[in-house]
């Protein structure tokens, strides 16, 4: 029988690709294996290895010209407004921190004479692990590559089905920054060192070995295997960022690794990771089965064809596989790459960006059965907290918190860069504090919401604050921008960016502020905040059409300088927010049609990740054809063949944005509404996914036949009262905590309680 979820090829990764490397991660360790026969290269990350510490970056100037610049835009004089901006409100330094490699291990397997045949590399989704084999002679050599959660090891297994032939030798190196290499105890090799920057981070790097039959030992940087059947090899690392002794920690990591066999320590991190895998699974029928097709040539054939279901549900679970792996309880949140970063300077240095990319991380994260990998977001808002009140405070003369449209490690919130597009707006703390809601939502996990209340309330009292009137009387903010795009002013055609409450603020605020006000609902008490609130919310701006059909970017209309610009940041009402719908504001949902048209008529959609919140607008307007039509564009155009999005280069949102995009195929649901196969594509006729989650607690599960629903069952985990949908039928539903709602295929309905 074949084998589902595994992406396999039959030849190493190119060791100047990295893009098509395949990875492993267990939250804080990650690695992309390369997989040579001979030479194995390994590049390895921890999520805490970024360059140098935290520094107070807000520009004291700030406040003092911050009047002057609303004044500008007022006046008009866009590009004066945007001059002194660039002089007194950019961090100073300009930078955050970057992310950064670890290094790389190296395994190189001497004494292989002969032809290597049966090659074949693989990275299983089930068991995430790396396996690599090939038959060099008489001899077959299996390496296994994972990342233990339970022991934060990386493990390296390597077998010679003969006795006495694996040779071979392992090393690691990092090309700056680490001043100490050594051995000890005859078995470790370790490096060590201080990151660059100020306040760089200690970190430390320890690899152990062991074998089966023949000899190991540590010579000079080397862990040298003679004449064994097997070799097994332990990575760990850490930084200042968490522990203090960091030689230590590593030596009783491994130290206490060194008393598991390699099986113990595989079935140990099977059982911690399967059932985060295991608590959705997707099947879809196959339309031109590739399974037998190596995955880089799956994806050239589906590339040519655009037949392959069997590829569209590989690339659903490979996006939960990487969530999984970047992103678990205790770790870091996933950033622009994950967790797995090349060299000292990634892309966009690979941090935060909390404009869209950082937030569309999250997106499968509750309906994909995958909430507790959203916890480390909800950690970083607290170490961003403080900051974000030190800049509220400082730049602002306001209350709460706020965050530009990046932040680090260290949870810096003061602008980044002097890129006028996106480093003044103000919206970061505001978009990332909804999830907390939308967490709630789908949780209605009490204790959560009262723990992190503090951080709604704050993001939003930073506008009470901060908004102000415009002749209209309308609450804005000034300075604004439309991440990240341009206009062109009317008086001279010279391109700007600077505005007074563009779309997406008021947008981002009134979901912000609604999600607030039901929390306190929830909670009770704020009576206070919640009728300022609503005060509020009746001045900001809502949605608006042009004069041309769709929703306004800006409180005027321009001239887009791109009208096909990878941001549709004015569509955010529509989705991940709740503003636009076809039920509610149908003239909003065609205007927004029109917007999504326009954009994609002139390029729209060249970057990964736009293309998957292209997704998932057609998803939310319901055009089934438009959104199968993008699932299939996301594939051919932006996707490697390790199947990692491409931005380019590599970016991961793409990854996880698809894989949300194709859920929301299958299930939708607001706060007391579910609806069933909204936007079935045409060519998923029959196929099967369980563990799905929707907003009240729900967990469903679908089966659909010929294209049509076969049956459902959706478990409360709460106590729900609302309806289900499916093509025009809708049923209400009274479900108590435990009961099971069964569903067949004319809608007729039986329920299983409790017990």
């Amino acid at each position: 029988m074949k084998k589902e979820n595994v992406l396999w090829y039959d030849s190493p990764a190119d060791l100047k690709n990295w893009n098509e490397a395949l990875p492993v991660g267990n939250g804080r360790l990650g690695a992309m294996v390369f997989g040579g026969a001979d030479k194995e290269r390994i590049q390895l990350n921890e999520d805490s290895v970024w360059g140098g510490g935290f520094i107070d970056r807000v520009n004291s100037d700030s406040f003092a010209n911050l009047e002057k610049v609303r004044q500008l835009i007022r006046d008009g004089e866009i590009e004066e407004a945007q001059l002194l901006a660039k002089y007194a409100m950019t961090g100073t330094p300009q930078s955050e921190r970057n992310y950064q490699t670890l290094g790389d291990l190296t395994l190189d397997t001497t004494h292989l004479e002969g032809e290597i045949t049966d090659y074949r590399r693989e990275l299983d989704l089930e068991e995430a692990v790396c396996r690599v084999s090939f038959r060099c002679g008489e001899v077959e050599y299996t390496r296994e590559v994972f990342a233990s959660q339970p022991q934060n090891v990386l493990v390296i297994r390597y077998r010679a089905s003969r006795p006495n032939a694996l040779n071979c030798h392992v090393k690691i190196s990092r090309d700056r920054f680490f001043n100490t290499v050594w051995k000890e105890n005859g078995n470790r090799i370790a490096f060590e060192g201080t990151n660059g920057g100020e306040n760089g981070l200690d970190f430390c790097c320890m690899v152990q070995g062991s074998c089966v039959g023949g000899t190991l030992e540590a010579i000079g940087e080397y862990l040298v295997v003679r004449n064994a059947s097997e070799a097994l090899f332990l990575l760990t690392a850490a930084t200042s960022f968490r522990e203090q002794n960091l030689s230590a920690y590593c030596r009783d990591r491994l130290a206490q690794c060194g008393k598991m066999t390699a099986d113990q320590l595989f079935q140990e991190h099977l059982a911690e990771y399967q059932p985060y895998f295991r608590s959705c699974s997707l099947r879809l029928e196959e339309s031109g089965d590739g399974r037998d097709l190596p995955t880089d040539q799956r994806l050239e054939r589906f590339r040519e064809t655009g037949e392959d279901n069997g590829l569209i549900a590989l690339y659903f679970h490979f996006g939960r596989y990487l969530l999984i792996s970047s992103s678990r309880p205790g770790s870091l949140p996933a950033n622009l790459q994950g967790i797995w970063a090349d060299g000292m300077k990634p892309a966009w240095d690979s941090k935060y960006t909390i404009n869209i990319n950082t937030e569309m991380n999250y997106w499968p994260a509750e309906m994909c059965g995958l909430s507790d990998c959203h916890l480390p977001l909800f950690d970083h808002l607290e170490r961003m907290y403080p900051h974000g009140k030190y800049v509220a405070r400082t730049m602002y003369h306001a209350r709460g918190w706020v965050a530009h449209h990046n932040t680090d490690l260290w949870g810096d919130c003061a602008p980044q860069d002097t890129y006028i597009p996106a480093t003044y707006w103000t919206l970061g703390a505001a978009w990332l504090s909804t999830h907390i809601w939308e967490h709630y939502a789908y949780t209605m996990d009490t204790d959560f919401l009262k723990e992190h209340f503090y951080l709604l309330r704050d993001a939003c009292v930073f506008f009470l604050d901060h908004l102000i009137e415009d002749e209209k009387g309308r609450l804005v903010i000034s300075p604004s921008t439309s991440p990240e795009n341009t206009y062109l002013l009317p008086k001279n055609g010279r391109p700007a960016q600077f505005c007074q409450g563009s779309a997406m603020d008021s947008q981002i605020l009134t979901e912000l502020f609604r999600d607030c006000i039901a929390a306190c609902d929830v909670l009770g008490g704020e009576e206070g905040l919640k009728r300022e609130l609503s005060d509020v919310l009746e001045k900001i701006p809502s949605p608006k059409i042009d004069s041309k059909g769709r929703i306004m970017e800006w409180m005027e209309e321009y001239e887009e300088k791109e009208p096909g610009h990878r941001h549709i940041s004015h569509l955010y009402a529509l989705y991940p927010g709740h503003q636009i719908t076809l039920e509610d504001t149908p003239e909003l949902a065609q205007a927004a049609r029109k917007t999504l048209e326009y954009r994609l008529s002139h390029g729209g959609g060249h970057t990964g990740w736009s293309r998957a919140w292209i997704i998932n607008f057609w998803a939310q307007l319901r055009d089934r054809e438009k959104t199968e039509e993008n699932i299939k564009l996301l594939l051919i155009k932006s996707t490697l063949s390790n199947l990692f999005d491409n931005h380019p280069p590599f970016q991961i949102d793409g990854n996880f944005g698809g894989a949300a995009g194709i859920a929301r195929c299958l299930m939708q649901s607001g706060p007391d509404r579910v609806e069933l196969l909204p936007v079935l594509p045409e060519s998923w006729r029959e196929g099967q996914i369980e563990g799905l989650r929707a907003r009240g607690g729900l967990t469903v599960g679908l089966c659909w036949k010929n294209s049509k629903l076969d049956r459902a069952e959706i478990a409360a985990g709460h106590a729900y009262q609302g309806t289900i949908g499916y093509r025009g039928q809708t049923v209400k539903v009274d479900l108590e905590q435990g009961d099971t709602l069964c569903l067949d295929a004319n809608m007729g309905i039986s329920v299983k309680k409790k017990g």
